[in-house]
């Protein structure tokens, strides 16, 4: 069994819409937090002098969104209300596990540019590859933005998909899309303009609007899909953080090879 590692980084040195500040104590600074965490919650007095070469263990300190790296996005991150079910939609702790551990495609779309990518462009893509997904299968898209994780051109030149497309894929049985995008929809600037020019809202962020009739995950700005050795026939994991409540979790994205 080979495992590739399909996730990208949370790096605070990375440019981000939303900064990571990530503030690191040292195992000697450790050591005198803990000291005083000790003295505060349990009454107990320590000399962190005591300890060999005077150090604890290191501590981090991270702020950041779900959003920022890999990340699982759950139906509540689409809006308040769902149009199935009871009408509420899940958070991503409360999402089933077995969504996340599934036989995973990988569509090459690499030849897509900067905006949307259309049903028609997937049905090709299958007639390539001689197969179609089949129920709950994880889709990933190829589009080969990852090569721009860390610099800005990541948030705006891409390909998302289209609401038809998405819908697509949910015809399909799939309830995880991954990309290896900033975002499963197309760059904002591609998407205003073409709402400015129309007056159609059906092209506002299509992709993540659809999750409000249908539910479905999607996996964002997963990495080097390019190392999948075929389209299909491996495993992905990418079970999200369960962080009670929230819209999103972050996700370790790894594919199982047989070999």
């Amino acid at each position: 069994m080979r495992l590739i590692d399909l996730s990208s980084p949370v790096d605070s040195s990375f440019v981000e819409p939303d900064p990571v500040i990530h503030d690191i104590l040292t195992p000697r600074q450790g050591a005198v937090h803990m000291s005083a965490e000790m003295r505060e919650h349990f009454g107990i007095d320590f000399d962190p002098d005591e300890l060999p070469d005077g150090e604890f263990l290191s501590l981090d300190r991270i702020s950041l969104t779900t959003h920022t790296g890999t990340h699982v996005d759950a139906p509540s991150h689409y809006g308040s209300k769902a149009g199935y079910g009871s009408g509420v939609p899940r958070h991503i702790d409360e999402m089933p596990l077995d969504w996340f551990h599934r036989p995973g495609m990988v569509l090459d779309l690499g030849d897509a540019p900067t905006g949307v990518i259309g049903a028609d462009r997937l049905e090709k893509e299958f007639a390539r590859i001689g197969r179609r997904p089949e129920p709950l299968d994880i889709v990933l898209l190829r589009t080969g933005a990852d090569a721009r994780v860390g610099d800005p051109s990541y948030f705006t030149d891409f390909a998302g998909l289209d609401g038809p497309a998405t819908h697509l894929l949910l015809d399909l049985g799939v309830r995880v899309i991954g990309t290896d995008a900033f975002s499963l929809d197309a760059p904002f600037g591609d998407i205003i303009a073409r709402y400015r020019a129309t007056g159609d809202r059906e092209v506002l962020w299509p992709a993540h609007f659809a999750g409000r009739r249908r539910e479905y995950c999607q996996i964002e700005r997963l990495a080097r899909l390019d190392q999948l050795p075929a389209p299909y026939g491996f495993t992905v994991s990418c079970f999200p953080v369960k962080i009670t409540g929230a819209g999103a979790g972050w996700a370790r994205a790894v594919a199982h090879v047989e070999e």
